[in-house]
């Protein structure tokens, strides 16, 4: 693995941003999420990911043009169409729309059809977090993640992310898959030649396994908590697909170049119109006092929240520069997508 500075890898995705035809203020900004992602540690969405953005900007099913716009709304809720643009520029600006909404009402959702991979889901949390704000968003996928008791891939393994704003930046941001693992995890440790810590899904036989490699070859990934990660990926389908009036997991391209139409939720909350921030702050440092009093299992291995990890690897990667892979670095630095 190669370390490359921070500002190096921005400035070289933002060159491949606008040699694939984005152009000004938004080529900056999707430069900077998916550079912001790799530099947070979560290298599986970030420049890993860029070749298959590319390759969905070759093949049509990102619109480098397009932008979201509103198509219906009342109040705090409005529904957006995002007309098949870049995932991460969408979904940015459902977020700060969301965030905007809360500022005026309390609360604020935009419901996002049409559009496409969100790469790092947690990116908006983190913003909303960043505003002060509290957030909860997801999106449905391609059917990638099997239903509790059957074999074949009906549901997806659809993200979820929740922030908790804290004053000193140290956000609680959950981004999780609901499958065990997500596949881009899955496909890594395939590459690293590494089992996975625990089962992540099953093997041809129908067993159990700790191989990723049986587990993309098998496509029964497990959902987490079982038959309740299933019932929550199915719940999040609907609610994405409904407030949107998007596509559905079930009617979504099965092939992951062309998982395209995608739809999403972003809910900012801003309690500040009835509660104190002392009190909010309060709240939380007795919930993860409590945490962290935990007897952790592995005295070198605390217990830690969500978001503990992304900012400790944010400080090392701008530290010592942000891991990336020689040859997709070499390919970027190229143009060679």
């Amino acid at each position: 693995m190669l370390r490359v500075p921070y500002a190096d890898l921005d400035h070289a995705l933002h060159r491949a941003m606008l040699h694939l035809g984005l152009d000004g203020d938004r080529a900056a900004l999707c430069a900077r999420l998916f550079a912001e992602t790799t530099r947070d540690g979560v290298y599986t969405h970030g420049l890993n990911r860029f070749p298959r953005f590319a390759g969905m900007v070759a093949n049509g099913c990102i619109d480098l043009a397009a932008e979201p716009t509103r198509v219906a709304g009342a109040a705090a809720i409005e529904r957006w169409d995002g007309h098949l643009g870049p995932g991460n520029l969408n979904a940015y600006a459902a977020m700060q729309r969301a965030i905007e909404l809360a500022r005026l009402h309390g609360l604020g959702c935009v419901a996002l059809s049409n559009t496409n991979h969100w790469m790092r889901g947690g990116s908006y949390g983190w913003l909303a977090a960043e505003t002060g704000l509290f957030a909860i968003c997801w999106t449905n996928t391609l059917a990638n993640l099997p239903a509790w008791g059957a074999i074949s891939p009906t549901l997806g393994n659809n993200p979820l992310v929740v922030a908790i704003p804290r004053p000193d930046g140290a956000h609680v941001v959950l981004d999780m898959a609901v499958s065990q693992f997500s596949y881009g995890t899955i496909s890594a440790y395939t590459a690293r030649g590494e089992q996975l810590p625990v089962a992540g899904g099953y093997d041809a036989a129908g067993e159990l396994t700790t191989n990723p490699a049986a587990i993309e070859a098998s496509q029964r990934a497990l959902p987490i908590g079982y038959w309740k990660g299933s019932g929550l990926s199915l719940v999040l389908d609907m609610l994405a697909a409904m407030l949107s009036g998007g596509l559905a997991t079930h009617q979504l391209p099965r092939d992951s170049a062309r998982e395209s139409g995608l739809s999403q939720i972003f809910l900012a909350i801003d309690p500040s119109s009835f509660v104190a921030r002392p009190e909010l702050d309060r709240i939380a440092n007795g919930i993860l006092d409590s945490l962290h009093a935990a007897v952790a299992i592995d005295p070198a291995h605390p217990v830690r929240t969500p978001g503990q990890q992304t900012l400790r690897l944010r400080e090392e990667n701008l530290r010592l520069g942000v891991p990336v892979d020689p040859v997709l670095w070499e390919r970027l630095l190229l143009l060679s997508f």
